[in-house]
């Protein structure tokens, strides 16, 4: 067998031990989602959204722009970006608060892209300076540069704040860099922002949207086969760069732990 074979639902760790497979991170998600209803419920979330959504509504045309002006600004500041992706949902419902955290991740992910690469390189190579994972990250954007932005977007091997300024001290390209960030980022963003929107439409009409519900279900299990598959191809390229490290499971973070906004 190869030598990353485990048995069928079980991941190596770090010892070399198995451990189960990611299946823990679904049961974590959909306790995090009853969680989040339970609080909504108690701490009436639905009128403070409700509120919120008044005030977006009231600034006219100008509503989404200034959220996507917001969102930008936390991202080049960055603070995590799960708090403004689920709000985005609950004020512009699926469609248009997917439209708005895409665009505001993308066109934050760039600027910081930019600023590393042409405005500020010293003080984020300092930054990032013995950090064994740029290091790793810098090794194999060398020769998979496309690859890497696209599976770094789709696993959550790195923070997603080192990859928005550490890929600017890389080789890759500012557009293969900005079109693979926004494409790789787009599932996991539409999870987060419909689930949301799920949420507020079930607290506020008092019934389930269940078309939501299976979209969001659909999305989840997109994910977890795409970054299996991802999980598999970045080992094999740190086999082929010779860089050594952790399974890409065993540096998962919460996104903004994740490489998703």
């Amino acid at each position: 067998m190869p030598a990353d074979s485990t048995e069928p639902g079980m991941e190596r760790g770090d010892g070399g031990g198995k451990r189960p497979a990611g299946w823990w991170r679904v049961a974590l998600l959909i306790g995090a989602i009853l969680v989040l209803f339970v609080l909504a419920l108690t701490f009436d979330i639905g009128a403070q959204l409700k509120a919120l959504r008044g005030w977006i509504d009231s600034l006219g045309a100008w509503g989404p722009i200034v959220f996507v002006g917001i969102y930008v600004l936390a991202t080049i500041a960055m603070v995590p970006g799960t708090g403004p992706t689920a709000i985005a949902g609950g004020l512009f419902g699926s469609f248009w608060g997917l439209v708005c955290v895409s665009l505001s991740s993308t066109l934050g992910a760039a600027a910081c892209f930019l600023i590393a690469r042409y405005f500020a390189r010293d003080a984020v190579a300092a930054w990032l300076e013995g950090s064994e994972r740029f290091a790793k990250l810098d090794k194999l954007t060398e020769t998979h540069g496309a690859w890497i932005v696209a599976i770094t977007r789709l696993v959550p091997v790195f923070p997603f704040n080192l990859l928005n300024y550490g890929f600017g001290l890389t080789r890759v390209k500012f557009w293969t860099y900005v079109f693979f960030s926004w494409l790789c980022m787009l599932p996991g963003t539409a999870m987060y922002v419909i689930g949301t929107d799920a949420i507020v439409k079930a607290i506020e009409r008092g019934e389930i949207p269940w078309m939501l519900v299976a979209i969001v279900a659909g999305l989840l299990v997109l994910l977890m086969g795409v970054g299996s598959l991802a999980r598999k191809r970045l080992r094999r390229m740190e086999r082929e760069a010779g860089v050594a490290g952790p399974e890409a499971g065993d540096d998962a973070q919460g996104s903004e732990g994740s490489s998703n906004p």
